[in-house]
């Protein structure tokens, strides 16, 4: 152990990372112990940490944050002994990239535990190759010709150069974002163009995507090692912090993801719900909003632990809070029935005020539709209101009614509600049914699409399988053509003959909005005797 632990004190300064006294010192050194060594060395040549593995492989802990360099790299590379006459294994090669060290070198033993050849391999800039690494050939131990501080320079440059034409005014966190799935790939990339939508919407800097099209999803990873790896240099590439899946991890996934790179690891869910805590802004939004969190973050729960800190912290770690989410299952039991009553509490006092309305004999009218699509700036409009509207996803969370007086003396009410997403997390389903409740009580729905979008079809289908499961499909329904003036005249035609039923509009200009008003009113007349 002596002879082990007076590695430490040796300099490892060759170019090529050893000299040939300091190769055969450690081969001997692991022949007799029937293990392999590893020693993680720093640039100026001083090993930082000696590992001492099993005759197959040696386990690297986790490695503080601390160690990193000033540059992309960690400032650490591994030099270790394969006892067998290994060539460097897959398991070297994913620690290189995923620790993000600065290169692997493997000396191998004969039988006799003299050394026997050593092969090297180092990390890659994205499009510099097929693979995200470079493994050389096996060559004899003693006719090793590298330069490896060279070559460490060069890829650290290469990074550099990257960063001189990246906006670096832009303070926001840095995110890949990342579709697997068995979908084609053209309807997985107009999925990461949503996706990218949401994550500018949550505050995200998106800088690259990864696309996978795969027959069976990894139980494990969701993807294999070798497209992790190079996830993980694109990643390196763009100093990105966030790697955003554009599908719903299992828990599972999410720790071994949180284990091997030390990213932040989202999904979809996630991030849509961080969206839904950034904009919840009544009580009973900020309630529906921990709810749906906790109820996500039950199954996840890691312990206190790095892994858990990079899942939780900023962007998909809001509301709760990171104490809430180390709390134990049977406290976040409590709280979400907790959570639960005062949310019944909230649908208890809207249902009074629905009722308050159905005795007033005022119709209500609700705009629903995809999110974005223009349904807060047409309330805006045909009210004169103020309510926020903005050019993001889900700039409306919580329920706004306002009472308005259209020709012919007739009152209504108009309600907006949160705008509807493809793939909306199960969570918020169930933790929005109260804000959802404002449907029922609709005497016309109003389904706003925006016209102009390349998936306009999906979009409206979406919304009716929503109104649909939720057994609306009986109310008087609108389809309002948003956003008309946006598309040019053989757009116009095709969504006409698509849509014969539906009326062109512009929520930002009111007179483009006088059909639009004349259809609401002959259907409120088609129900009178209701009122």
């Amino acid at each position: 152990m002596k002879r082990i632990n007076r590695l430490a004190d040796r300099r490892y300064n060759d170019p090529n990372g050893f000299t040939n006294e300091q190769a055969r010192e450690l081969s001997f050194l692991s022949h007799e112990i029937g293990r392999q060594i590893g020693l993680l060395i720093n640039r100026q040549g001083k090993p930082e940490m000696i590992l001492v593995g099993d005759p197959g492989s040696i386990y690297i802990p986790e490695l503080p944050r601390a160690r990193q360099s000033e540059g992309r790299l960690r400032g650490l590379r591994l030099l270790h002994t394969h006892i067998s006459g290994e060539n460097l294994s897959e398991e070297d090669l994913m620690d290189m990239v995923f620790l993000r060290l600065d290169s692997v070198t493997v000396v191998a033993s004969d039988p006799h535990g003299e050394p026997d050849f050593v092969q090297f391999a180092y990390l890659l800039p994205p499009g510099a190759g097929s693979k995200p690494y470079e493994q050389l050939p096996p060559v004899r131990w003693d006719r090793a010709d590298m330069d490896l501080p060279s070559q460490i320079k060069a890829l650290e440059d290469e990074f550099r150069r990257a960063d001189r034409t990246r906006d670096t005014s832009d303070k926001r966190e840095r995110a890949i974002v990342v579709s697997v799935s068995q979908d084609p790939k053209s309807i997985q990339e107009r999925s990461l163009d949503e996706l990218e939508d949401l994550a500018d919407t949550a505050g995200l800097k998106v800088e690259g995507r990864l696309v996978q099209r795969i027959r069976k999803l990894n139980p494990k990873f969701i993807m294999g090692k070798g497209k992790l790896a190079e996830l993980e240099v694109i990643a390196l590439q763009a100093d990105a912090e966030v790697i955003l899946f554009d599908q719903e991890l299992s828990a599972a996934q999410m720790r071994n993801l949180a284990k091997l790179t030390e990213r932040k690891i989202i999904d979809r869910t996630q991030l849509i719900l961080d969206i839904f805590a950034q904009h919840a802004t009544t009580r009973a939004g900020k309630l529906q909003v921990e709810m749906a969190q906790l109820k996500y973050t039950m199954p996840r729960l890691v312990g206190k632990n790095r892994a858990m800190s990079r899942l939780m912290g900023g962007i998909g770690g809001r509301g709760p809070g990171e104490t809430k989410l180390e709390i134990d299952r049977r406290r976040i039991k409590d709280k979400l029935t907790k959570l639960g009553n005062e949310l019944k509490k909230v649908s208890r006092q809207r249902g009074f005020t629905r009722e308050r309305r159905a005795r007033a004999g005022v119709p209500v009218v609700s705009l629903v539709g995809y999110t974005n699509a223009g349904k807060s700036t047409l309330l805006n409009t045909l009210t004169n209101s103020g309510v926020l509207a903005e050019d993001k996803l889900f700039a409306t969370l919580d329920p706004t009614s306002r009472r308005i007086r259209f020709p012919r003396e007739q009152e209504l009410i108009l309600t907006d509600t949160v705008g509807f997403i493809r793939q909306l997390p199960k969570e918020l389903k169930e933790a929005f049914r109260a804000t959802l409740e404002e449907l029922e009580a609709a005497d016309v729905l109003l389904h706003v699409c925006d016209s102009s979008h390349p998936e306009v079809d999906e979009q409206i289908a979406a919304v009716n399988n929503i109104v649909e499961d939720m057994k609306l499909n009986d109310v008087v329904t609108i389809l309002v053509l948003n956003k008309w003036d946006k598309l040019d005249d053989e757009q116009r035609e095709l969504m006409q003959n698509n849509y014969p039923q539906g009326i062109p509009s512009s929520a930002v200009n009111r007179r483009s909005l006088n059909i639009l008003v004349e259809e609401i009113l002959n259907a409120i007349d088609r129900l009178g005797h209701e009122f």
